[in-house]
């Protein structure tokens, strides 16, 4: 069986997506994926077994200029890519308008979908051929879980989901595994950062221990804050630009992360590494971290400054059996 699969962004969002291919696999052992994601996650799908061919789509990029030459011709070799292939059926896990009219509505196959009372935007449900009520509160993973049992035509797993995608990095994880930890210091919103002076706070508490503190990063003045951050401090490393594979890599490695509302905080969740994820204005409700291992710190008012560098470091001894030296 080829399934066709429709979740283009967020990071979080493609990397929910997984545990229901795990679930299908296990039901139907013969089934195969095709995905269709944002350029920039291109990379997550290739970690699951059951994927085969990803197909990146650019509609973040596209709208910018969108009838230039360039880009028209971007559109018409995806197009031609998505409807090389007759699927058994689609399943469009996005459930918003323009994913569902732009990529969803052009594949070949029978499209399935969530209808208009579980769909993120109503509207979308129009364009498929199948239309599943999906329970909705519940975790996202879990509504995509009940999406893909119901449009393949088996029983949803009780079991939490397994996102299969750890072993995938088994072999490759840095040879300090378990020695260092992942500090994810970066988001996108201001008000999500969690203040510089506790960060500071927390690799000074985190110095007793003996482990280093490794700080990843993406724009340059992602790069400029880490460099702030490890200023002073011989146990930490800010490391080189790297790619999501490669930040992946030094995930799995870790004896444990901490991190602020980000993608990268699913991704930890999605390789097993015990995480604290420190949320203030933001409520991660339905939407936050799904796994064993994964645990929240709440900002009292909302806010990321009342989180202590203290708790932070208390809840790491927990879940990562730090004894300070």
């Amino acid at each position: 069986m080829r399934v066709l699969i429709v979740k283009t962004s967020s990071m979080g969002d493609v990397l929910h997506t997984l545990p229901a291919l795990t679930d299908a696999m296990h039901a139907i052992p013969a089934i195969r994926f095709d995905w269709v994601v944002e350029e920039g996650f291109a990379q997550i799908p290739t970690w699951h077994p059951t994927v085969g061919k990803v197909l990146p789509v650019a509609i973040r990029r596209w709208r910018k200029n969108w009838f230039s030459a360039p880009i028209k011709a971007e559109r018409a070799a995806f197009y031609q890519a998505l409807r090389a292939e007759n699927y058994d059926l689609i399943i469009d896990a996005q459930g918003l308008i323009k994913s569902a009219a732009l990529v969803t509505r052009k594949a070949k196959g029978i499209k399935h979908g969530m209808d208009w009372n579980s769909a993120r935007e109503p509207l979308a449900s129009l364009f498929y051929n199948r239309r599943h009520s999906i329970t909705k509160q519940q975790h996202a993973v879990e509504r995509t879980r009940e999406l893909f049992a119901k449009s393949l035509g088996y029983q949803k797993p009780t079991v939490q989901g397994d996102y299969a995608i750890a072993r995938h990095f088994l072999a490759t994880v840095p040879s300090e595994m378990g020695q260092y930890m992942v500090f994810l210091h970066a988001t996108t919103r201001d008000e999500k950062h969690w203040p510089e002076s506790n960060w500071r706070n927390l690799i000074q508490l985190m110095h007793k221990t003996g482990l280093r503190i490794k700080l990843p990063w993406g724009a340059n003045h992602e790069h400029e804050r880490a460099i702030r951050l490890a200023e002073g401090f011989d146990n930490v490393e800010v490391l080189p630009r790297l790619s999501l594979e490669q930040v992946a890599k030094e995930l799995a490695g870790a004896r444990a992360v901490v991190s602020v509302d980000t993608g990268l905080s699913h991704l930890t969740a999605a390789l097993g590494r015990p995480n604290i994820t420190l949320y203030g204005p933001t409520d991660p409700g339905l939407i936050g971290g799904y796994g064993e291992n994964q645990h929240e710190i709440r900002g009292a008012e909302k806010s990321m400054a009342n989180i202590t560098a203290a708790d932070t470091f208390a809840a790491l001894q927990k879940i990562s059996h730090l004894a300070a030296e």
